[in-house]
């Protein structure tokens, strides 16, 4: 998992930086309608599931069950929120949150299978939380119009992007101070053998 996020450390970076770019015109259209804040989410699920797709396919196998579910995920709420744009702001919320909800615990399963290679992975632990967190306020505490609810995703994206771009940076700058080498967690200790070549 740590090689492949070293080497495809700008999958994050695309990622983040999609989040962000929603995130600012969530903020900065006040008076979005809720179709036309649907719609700008759906194409961000879309675009994330896809490139979380991308990055399960070039992972190796055993690395890949959290990827693959949050590609399906995006693809497919991305999907249903596309093709029926017209649904309510409960219902918007409530795609929303196990959006959220879902994608956050598996970057924190992510983050728990990096803990013992690198120094760090606290960022993708806060990210996932950090989604998990919101989509339970949002099913919680449901927002009360598309323009509340337009700036409280418009920050968590925008929170959450600086996250993944934070972390794809660490990767990048892990994978150039390493030349070529990774530096990985405490090494682990074994018995040598002293046999000759």
């Amino acid at each position: 998992m740590l090689d492949y996020l070293v080497e495809h450390w700008w999958v994050l970076t695309v990622r983040g930086a999609a989040a962000i770019v929603f995130g600012l015109v969530a903020v900065l259209w006040p008076g979005i309608t809720a179709i036309a804040l649907a719609t700008v989410f759906g194409v961000y699920a879309l675009v994330d599931g896809v490139f979380a797709g991308w990055a399960a396919l070039r992972a190796e196998e055993g690395d890949r069950p959290p990827l693959v579910w949050e590609a399906i995920l995006g693809v497919v709420v991305g999907l249903i929120i596309l093709a029926w744009p017209l649904a309510t702001v409960l219902v918007l919320a409530i795609l929303l949150g196990l959006w959220a909800i879902i994608t956050g615990v598996f970057e924190i399963l992510t983050a728990y299978r990096l803990r013992r290679e690198i120094h760090g992975e606290w960022l993708y632990i806060f990210s996932g939380a950090l989604s998990v967190a919101f989509g339970l306020v949002i099913w919680i505490v449901p927002f009360g119009g598309a323009v509340a609810m337009s700036f409280a995703i418009g920050a968590y994206a925008i929170v959450f992007g600086a996250a993944l771009i934070g972390l794809s940076l660490r990767m990048r700058g892990l994978g150039q101070g390493s030349g070529g080498t990774l530096h990985r967690g405490p090494a682990q200790e074994g018995p040598q053998t002293g046999g000759t070549a």
